[in-house]
């Protein structure tokens, strides 16, 4: 069953990986066939374009295609967009089904296919640790956005007092500061400077970066366009304004730190007895390990530890 299982995953994954790439390649030559400039000599090769040279870096047409379909693709890839992963939909996808064959692998051959569910289980746990990893980047790359934010809009600020223009503050941030927000400032600067309209532009920017002072700051700028008034002086307050909500943030996490403390210490106890009760007593503890009605009680412990603990995290966790 095992051996049967092994040869079925490796042929079904190198048959895609064959047909996926066999077909980029046909698209890409047809593409740098219809594209390219028609130039005879030692300079024909030369010739090709630096768009076709990116477009032939995007893999995965069939799965792109496939969470196309299932509406996945928009929401994945805002996710490695904001996390600054390059990985593409398609990518990610790639990267989950690769590790649930790993982890269904693993517990398959460490229990001898004697546990399908827990192997399962670890499939799907593993499977999840690619988006998992992309949630947590995205997320700790707007952190960091936002802890430079209020910098960057007083040197906004003070660049268009000195006589700049918006846009020309906006390449000077962009060289000023790191990333995250040298980046951003970066695409920014351009998107605008080839020709797109700058509330396309902010909005783009506020869709990368999911922040409330992102929010603000598209807002205002856009309000400031349309009605008039002093953009530096709008910023300054923007600024202000954003601190003052860090140090709001701040007093929340202190108070609420406690609540969330003892949340995470009662999920852990039923953990730390499973594993005692391993060590003193095994053959009393395998109860939950050999028996079918064991796997339903372990499986409705989890649930209803899970659900616990994040009421417990919702009960402690505040928008500022």
């Amino acid at each position: 069953m095992l051996t049967l299982f092994l040869v079925a995953a490796t042929t079904a994954v190198l048959t895609y990986s064959l047909v996926a790439r066999h077909m980029e390649k046909r698209d890409a030559a047809l593409a740098v066939r219809r594209l390219a400039p028609r130039v005879i000599g030692p300079s024909a090769a030369a010739g090709r374009p630096r768009l076709i040279e990116a477009a032939t870096g995007v893999r995965g047409r069939l799965t792109a295609q496939l969470m196309d379909r299932l509406r996945l693709k928009q929401k994945a890839g805002r996710i490695l967009e904001t996390a600054d992963l390059k990985w593409g939909p398609a990518g990610l996808l790639h990267r989950c089904v690769t590790m649930f064959l790993a982890g269904f692998g693993a517990v398959t051959l460490v229990s001898g296919n004697s546990l399908p569910v827990a192997a399962l289980a670890a499939g799907c746990v593993t499977a999840g640790l690619p988006l998992a990893y992309a949630r947590h980047k995205a997320r700790k790359r707007v952190m960091e956005f936002e802890a430079q934010f209020p910098d960057c809009l007083e040197f906004i600020s003070r660049s268009m007092r000195a006589g700049h223009a918006y846009s020309v503050a906006i390449e000077m941030a962009h060289r000023e500061f790191s990333e995250p927000v040298a980046g951003e400032f970066r695409r920014v600067f351009e998107e605008q400077n080839l020709g797109q309209p700058l509330e396309i532009v902010l909005r783009k920017l506020a869709l990368r970066v999911p922040s409330m002072d992102v929010q603000f700051f598209v807002s205002a700028v856009l309000l400031q366009k349309r009605t008039g008034g002093n953009l530096a002086e709008l910023l300054d307050k923007l600024a202000q304004l954003i601190r003052e909500r860090f140090k709001l943030r701040a007093r929340v996490r202190a108070v609420s730190a406690q609540g969330l403390m003892s949340g995470r210490i009662l999920a852990a106890i039923p953990l730390a007895v499973a594993v005692l009760m391993f060590v003193v007593n095994p053959s009393y503890a395998r109860f939950f390990i050999d028996d079918p009605m064991g796997h339903e009680l372990l499986g409705a412990a989890l649930g209803l530890q899970g659900i616990g603990y994040m009421i417990i995290r919702k009960i402690v966790t505040f928008e500022v």
